[in-house]
Formats: structure tokens, sequence, C-alpha cells
């Protein structure tokens, strides 16, 4: 549930969508509305997000 939280706050601070975000973080754009629902991703999977957060936020906003 850590993880949904700190991904909600992303993507309020940099205004992408839920869709876009999955997509592009983990190839999957169902990824934050199925955590919403409950999904627990495994551990790769929030390696790749939060690598993924991390690297945008240190290239800035595109």
């Amino acid at each position: 549930m850590h993880l949904l939280r700190t991904i909600e706050r992303f993507l309020k601070e940099t205004g992408m969508p839920a869709t876009r975000f999955g997509r592009e973080a983990v190839r999957d754009p169902r990824l934050v509305l199925d955590m919403r629902n409950g999904r627990e991703p495994g551990e790769r999977m929030k390696n790749r997000v939060e690598r993924f957060m991390n690297k945008y936020q240190s290239e800035g906003a595109r």
C-alpha cells in the first residue's frame, strides 16, 4: 500500500495519467487501476516502478 501512495503522489506532482505511468514504468497501462483495486505487485515490479519514478524525477519533467 505504501507503493500506491508513492505512485499517487508522483502522479499528482507530475500530472501524468495513471495509464501512461503504468505503460512507461512496467508496460502495463492497468497497473495503477489494479493496485487501487487491491493488486499487490511483486518485488521485481516494485523495483521497476521505483526505478522509473527516480529516473523520471532526476531527468526533470518531460
